[in-house]
Order: structure tokens, then sequence, then C-alpha cells
């Protein structure tokens, strides 16, 4: 966790990854930055937003369906390797979930989010936002 801050306090102090940008051999962009002795490897990652989409009218069963082809697809996302974390948001708000995908590109993020059943569908609608995070940080 104090690596994580760390790396944070960086980021937000005004050093910009853009200058240190790699892309490592499997086509992802990367880039390290250097804290006394310390080196901190970062990742690109894209966060997915999904929201309440403009089609919400379906009935109950249809709409339970969906939800079963939607987590259907995040498990075959995770199963590739491209889905890192996902989950609910948990307050009825416009913000339905979010999705941290690894994928090297916006395009392949995209794709992602494209075949999503409940996308197809408009029963959710998405942003996706590229994202750095420290190489093997997580959630506890």
């Amino acid at each position: 966790m104090k690596k994580l801050a760390i790396v944070l306090v960086l980021l937000l102090s005004g050093i910009t990854a853009e200058a240190q940008v790699e892309v490592d051999a499997e086509g992802f962009e990367t880039f390290k930055m250097q804290e006394g002795d310390t080196t901190y490897l970062m990742k690109k990652y894209f966060m997915v937003f999904l929201k309440r989409g403009t089609e919400r009218s379906q009935d109950q069963a249809e709409a339970m369906k969906i939800q079963a082809a939607h987590l259907a697809h995040m498990d075959s996302l995770a199963a590739l390797g491209q889905l890192d974390l996902a989950g609910p948001m948990g307050d009825d708000t416009e913000l339905r979930g979010i999705v941290v995908l690894r994928v090297p590109t916006l395009e392949d993020a995209e794709a992602c989010v494209k075949a999503d059943p409940a996308v197809q569908a408009n029963r959710l609608s998405y942003e996706i936002h590229p994202w750095w995070a420290a190489v093997g940080s997580k959630l506890r």
C-alpha cells in the first residue's frame, strides 16, 4: 500500500508518463518511475464505466436473460485474461458498474465492451478511460 501511495503522489505531483512510455513484448504500454533506489513499473489498463442504457423497458424475464448473457461475457473475458476486475455499484445511480480490462489498445477495449450483450441490447452504455496502475498492485 505504501508503494501505491508513493506512486500516486508522484503522478499527482505533475510527473507525466508520456515522456517515458514504452511498449512491452505483448503490446502493452508501460513506464518506469524512479523514486530514490526504488523503481515502480506502471502499466496501462482500460477502466470501463458501465452506465444505465437507453433501453431499460425489457420485461423481467428478458432483463434477466440479458443479465445472464452479460455475466457470461464477463466470465469469458476473464478466462481470456482480458478482465482484471469487475463489479456492480452499490447504489442505484446512472453508474451501474466498473470493469478494468487488460488489453493493449483502446480499440481492443472497445471491442470487448461492444461484444457485451447488455451493451448490444442498449441496457448498458459505457465510457472507457485509459488507467495506469502499478504492476502487482491489488485489492485486498
